[in-house]
This record gives C-alpha cells, sequence and structure tokens, in this order.
C-alpha cells in the first residue's frame, strides 16, 4: 500500500496531521467518540492498490455462510437491482469525463492519481448488463448487455412496465417486458440531474412503495464547499421526483454524499447511508447511516454528526447548524460505507430479519485502512440495536492490496445477499447454509 505524505513527482505537499487515535470501533454507533478536527490542505492518501482477484480466489464469509461468484468478467460492477422475475441487473460504470475547467487543478491531479490506483477512475462501461440464474443454484448462467450506450448508469427502479435508470446528470425511462433479455428502445429522460463538476457522481434510485415518486441520492460538488455553494444547488440531498411529472424537489438536504437508500421494512422511514466530509482528521467524520425525515437538514457543509461546526466553510449559516439532525448511526470514518439494504426475507436468517447490510468500499485518505468488508448492523423495532457484525472479509490481500471492493449489496428474492465489486469485476453472492433456502432454491 502507498502513502502520500511529502514529495509526489517533484510536488512538495505539506504532510497531514492524523488528530488523535481512536480504536475503529469508536467511530461506530449511535453516539460515536468526535475528536477535535486536525486539518489539512490535502488528505493523508493511502491507497490499496487495485490487483484484482487470481484465479479460485474469493473473499471470505462469515461463519455458517457460503460464497460464490453469481457473475464474473464484469467491467467495474457498482449497483445491483432484482426484477420480479428474479433477473438481476447490474450497472457497469465508473466516474464521466470531468469538464476541463472543472479538474481540480494539482490537489486534484493528485487524488485522481491515487483514485485510480485503487481502481477508480477507469473509462466506463456505460452499461446495464442482465444476469440470469435459470436453475437458481445461486450462479447466473448468463449474461448479458440489457442497456446500452447510457451515461454512467447507478440507480435503477421498475415501476409497472417502465425501468428507470439513474444516470450521472439525468433520469431515463426504457419500456420493459418481464424476461426480456435486451431493451433496444431509446429512454425517454423524465428529469435531469445535478451534474457538470460531478465530484460525486452516483445517483442512487428507489421507487416509492405506490411507485408515484422516486427518491434519488445526490452527493456534493466539493468535500465541504471549496468549490463555492452555488455549485451545491440541489446537490448533497436526496430529492424526490414524480413519476408522472418529472418535477423535481429536494426532500432532504445537508447530507454529503447519500449512496445505499432503502425503505426500512419495520416503520416504511426512507433510510440512507451517506459519506461524510474529509482533510480533519482518521477519525473525522464518521460516515453513516440514517432515517431521512422530509424536509429536514443533516449538516454538511456547515456542520457534521449534528451542530459540531465546520470552521472550514465560511460564511457559516448557524440558523442551519441550529436544526441540524444528528445522524442514527455511525458507519466508522473513511470507510466508504456506499451499498445500503435491509433484510426483508427469514430466507437469509431470521436473525437478520429487519436489520440492515452495509458494503463498504473502503478507505483511500486514511493512515491505517478501514472498510473493505460487507457488515451488518442488527435493528430492533425500526432502530439500530447492536454493534456491527463482519459478513463478508478478505477483500485486502496479505500485502494489502484491494483484490475487490464492495460497492452494492441486495438481499435476493431467494435469501442469498448479492455484492457487486467493482475492482474485482465480480458479484458476489452469499447464503447462509442454515436458513431455508440457502440451496438458492425459493422458500414460497
Amino acid at each position: 500500500m502507498a502513502l502520500l505524505s511529502v514529495p509526489l513527482l517533484a510536488l512538495s505537499i505539506a504532510g497531514c496531521d492524523r488528530g488523535q487515535d481512536l480504536p475503529e470501533s469508536a467511530g461506530y454507533g449511535p453516539d460515536p467518540q468526535l475528536p477535535e478536527p486536525a486539518s489539512s490542505w490535502i488528505p493523508t492518501l493511502k491507497v490499496a492498490d487495485a490487483v484484482g482477484w487470481k484465479e479460485g480466489a474469493r473473499p471470505t464469509p462469515a461463519a455458517g455462510m457460503d460464497v460464490v461468484a453469481f457473475a464474473s468478467g464484469l467491467a467495474h460492477p457498482r449497483w445491483v437491482y432484482e426484477l420480479p422475475n428474479g433477473d438481476v441487473l447490474v450497472a457497469e460504470s465508473d466516474a464521466p469525463p470531468k469538464p476541463e475547467e472543472a479538474s481540480g487543478g494539482i490537489r486534484g491531479w493528485v487524488q485522481g492519481f491515487f483514485m485510480k490506483r485503487a481502481g477508480s477512475q477507469t473509462p466506463s462501461a456505460n452499461r446495464i448488463s442482465l444476469l440470469r440464474d435459470a436453475d437458481g443454484d445461486g450462479v447466473a448462467e448468463t449474461k448479458s448487455a440489457f442497456l446500452e450506450n447510457l451515461h454512467s448508469p447507478f440507480g435503477m427502479a421498475l415501476v409497472d412496465n417502465q425501468l428507470y435508470v439513474a444516470n450521472a446528470d439525468a433520469i431515463l425511462r426504457f419500456p420493459y417486458e418481464e424476461g426480456a433479455t435486451r431493451i433496444t428502445a431509446p429512454g425517454e429522460k423524465l428529469a435531469d440531474l445535478p451534474a457538470g463538476r460531478n465530484h460525486h457522481w452516483t445517483k442512487s434510485l428507489l421507487a416509492s412503495p405506490d411507485g408515484t415518486k422516486l427518491y434519488v441520492g445526490v452527493g456534493s460538488n466539493s468535500n465541504v464547499g471549496e468549490n463555492g455553494m452555488e455549485e451545491e444547488q440541489n446537490r448533497a440531498a436526496v430529492l424526490e421526483v414524480d413519476v408522472a411529472s418529472g418535477a423535481s424537489r429536494v426532500f432532504a438536504s445537508g447530507l454529503r454524499n447519500p449512496v445505499g437508500i432503502d425503505w426500512n421494512p419495520a416503520n416504511g422511514e426512507l433510510w440512507v447511508s451517506v459519506n461524510e466530509r474529509d482533510e480533519i482528521g482518521d477519525d473525522l467524520v464518521p460516515d453513516y447511516m440514517t432515517s431521512v425525515k422530509e424536509g429536514a437538514f443533516y449538516g454538511w457543509p456547515y456542520s457534521y454528526y449534528g451542530q459540531h461546526v465546520d470552521e472550514r466553510i465560511q460564511p457559516q449559516k448557524p440558523e442551519l447548524v441550529a436544526k441540524a439532525i444528528k445522524p442514527d448511526y455511525a458507519l466508522g470514518s473513511h470507510t466508504a460505507s456506499l451499498g445500503l439494504t435491509f433484510v426483508d426475507t427469514p430466507a437469509f436468517g431470521e436473525r437478520f430479519v429487519n436489520g440492515a447490510i452495509i458494503g463498504q468500499h473502503g478507505s483511500w485518505n486514511r493512515s491505517r485502512p478501514v472498510g473493505y468488508r460487507v457488515i451488518f448492523v442488527p435493528f430492533a423495532e425500526g432502530k439500530p440495536s447492536g454493534p456491527p457484525e463482519e459478513l463478508l472479509t478478505g477483500f485486502l490481500d496479505a500485502d494489502g492490496n484491494a483484490q475487490g471492493r464492495p460497492v452494492g449489496v441486495l438481499v435476493d428474492r431467494r435469501g442469498g445477499l448479492l455484492v457487486a465489486d467493482d475492482v474485482g469485476g465480480v458479484v458476489w453472492r452469499i447464503s447462509n447454509r442454515n436458513a431455508a433456502g440457502a440451496n438458492g432454491n425459493p422458500t414460497n
């Protein structure tokens, strides 16, 4: 693994104060420890070089569970979505090119260089592929290009016979027939989405239970507003889009980079996983998952984890800080907790029902790497009720290189957990060998 501290290709960059050294567990739970911020011009860059999986290698599942490659040979798979007939869609996607004027100068070049080593910033396949497991054995027999020529696609949602796809710049609508293995009809634009610099480019998507609204996770265009707040219009937010008209509005704001998005099966609340800000130490600021309330503000960029003011952003807005909502559950600083899905079937195991599963893509800006795993957080009465448990590990090899990095997670109808691994080019499937349906067959 490589740590950027001082010179890089003749560039002299100041080293970083990592801040107070806390155990990793301190950054988890409803009340994480928040040390004093230690600002730096550029974050610590410690990157797990992306090497991929050697033949026959795979991540390590928790005791009592099995893992297989549901599909492999994919081009940077980021997000997964299951259709009603059990076909699985996977978005093969990466960041779109940035406008030249939004390159970020030397600072942006340095960060881009290291992100490329981490397995990102490859040319985007701009494709959604369909994976079909016809015999129900937990491995897809066929893989086909379902939708092509997209623009950094990410979120997907089927409403009636219309498939909605969130590109980096717009939501498109496509006609869908059950069992189809390819869509060739041109997409119809439903709504534009914030684009431009696309510092955070992914746009996650979730349909309301009645199918009348779409909820879109849109990340910020900066770390902490350094590109000007005029670039943050309708960003760092969950947007609500009307399916009939395409009209959109901000549903909730102050969420730096909301990616994973799902309905809590216990109470119907909307929940998101959020990547928090960088450059104020190893242990700030914890990523988190939280329920999202209509009209609520969650702090970014003026404060974090409630009313903890971030002095880097000026002028401050104390009236917003005063109403900033504290998130429900911290997921560790710099873990890049991207995927989020709730378990709503006993086929994955009774004890997991109503809990949340999180895909932690892994740090690239912390002195000791964290994340690079899939975890489970138990819930009781609709709220997190305990510490995280590891479900899938082993993404880093013995030398600290990234064999894979988990992103999207989804519990399928047969009770298996699908994990999109962008660096490994694989969708993994975890099954609980002691649960009903563990062999891949439906339980009903």
